[in-house]
């Protein structure tokens, strides 16, 4: 009996040092796991965000004579713009959160991408002499009117509303009001129509669902507020977020997202918002990467388009697919989900996008509206998400099918929550 005693003893004092060999190399791969997982982290934010170079860059060639713009002497000479989070997804477009005259603002900068983050002092005569070397020396009012009405019909299709945007941009880029536009600021407005957002922005303005624009710099510029996004991971600390499950995200969205009436109210400036993106007074644009990440929305759950970067022109998706040799469907696709057919027998893609932007957001609002929806509606509510799914971008669908099945929605949405404290 002892002797077995004994035995087993032995055999436990055998397993121990094993065991401890284990746990101390768990906690040596957890270590160096973190420390990855820091280093990355720290890649990342170092690469993505250079709103020092932006500050550099721009201020250098303000005072040099290169530039102008509203904000040029608060950010550049006064220092009363100030830079808080960084909100940068790609390094070729800086995005700040920040305030200026006592307002909550987002600041945004484009750094071309040829450009090295190490590039050092030389960045700015490069991106100078890339950026900001039109209109040229000489160019009167009325070739600069021409010159931007022709940049406005390539990018956004020959409109008859089109002169008015023109008087737009020649009375923001006449910033100080002295009724003439200076080559800074013929230069400086050039440069920020080549910026997609900006030149959206710009074609939205007024309407509610897009920041309003507060002032620029060159090509930087400063928008109204920093809209929340609807991300089921937007709450969470940025390191984290690339851990998380996707089968979280559901759960999530629930657990930190708003409570369903205000997603509701979201929903419907979000319909609101293809709507204007439907036949508006500049054209049709197409919502190129449908993803809750850009659904933001203000303090008061009024729907505010967090990033306008993947909305595209009609004409420009147009131009993109015209004559585009394909072999399948993914080699007609503008942006992340903007795609069309391929003709297999010309090898050609076609015109007419797959899926329209209210099919895209349908798809969206079935993972954001379902979860926690009344008891009472849900049924109804899933019915007509799905039959908006499976609306075809065929330009015989798109009027009237359309406009019923969201007219639909909206009245479905606003009757539940009309009349509370919701509204």
């Amino acid at each position: 009996m002892s002797q077995a005693r004994t035995n087993s003893e032995g055999l436990q004092e055998g397993r121990l040092p094993g065991l401890r060999v284990k746990y101390v190399f768990l906690v040596w791969l957890g270590v160096l796991a973190g420390s990855w997982l820091a280093y990355v982290h720290y890649s990342s934010y170092a690469e993505l965000c250079r709103g020092h170079v932006c500050r550099v860059v721009i201020c250098d060639q303000y005072r040099k004579g290169i530039i102008s713009g509203s904000i040029c002497q608060d950010l550049c000479n006064l220092q009363q713009v100030e830079w808080r989070t960084c909100l940068s997804s790609v390094p070729g477009q800086q995005v700040y959160s920040g305030l200026w005259q006592g307002k909550e603002v987002t600041i945004k900068c484009g750094l071309e991408e040829s450009l090295s983050w190490k590039a050092g002092a030389d960045v700015a005569p490069r991106r100078e002499l890339v950026l900001f070397d039109k209109p040229t020396r000489g160019t009167s009012i009325k070739e600069f009117r021409e010159m931007t009405l022709s940049f406005l019909k390539a990018n956004l299709g020959d409109l008859p509303s089109l002169p008015a945007l023109v008087g737009q941009v020649l009375l923001m880029a006449d910033f100080n009001k002295d009724s003439r536009v200076s080559l800074a600021e013929a230069r400086s407005l050039w440069a920020l129509l080549q910026r997609n957002e900006f030149l959206l922005l710009l074609s939205l303005q007024g309407r509610g669902h897009a920041a309003p624009l507060l002032g620029h710099c060159g090509d930087l510029y400063v928008t109204e507020g920093v809209p929340r996004s609807s991300g089921p991971a937007a709450a969470l600390p940025a390191l984290l977020r690339p851990l998380l499950p996707p089968a979280l995200h559901g759960a999530l969205q629930q657990w930190l997202g708003p409570a369903w009436p205000w997603r509701a109210k979201i929903a419907i400036g979000l319909l609101e918002f293809v709507e204007e993106l439907f036949h508006g007074a500049y054209g049709t644009f197409y919502m190129c990467e449908t993803t809750l990440a850009n659904v933001g929305y203000t303090a008061k759950y009024d729907f505010r388009m967090a990033d306008l970067q993947q909305v595209a022109p009609e004409a420009a998706v147009r131009r993109f697919l015209r004559g585009r040799h394909c072999e399948r469907s993914a080699d007609c696709t503008y942006g992340h989900d903007c795609r069309a057919p391929c003709d297999t027998l010309l090898r050609q893609c076609k015109g007419d996008l797959v899926q329209p932007n209210l099919a895209k957001v349908c798809e969206l609002l079935r993972d954001y509206l379902l979860p926690g929806a009344p008891a009472g509606l849900r049924a109804e509510l899933g019915r007509q998400l799905r039959t908006c799914t499976t609306l075809s971008g065929l330009a015989s669908q798109v009027e009237a099918h359309h406009s019923l099945v969201l007219s639909h929605l909206k009245t479905l949405l606003w009757k539940e929550i009309s009349n509370t404290k919701y509204t």
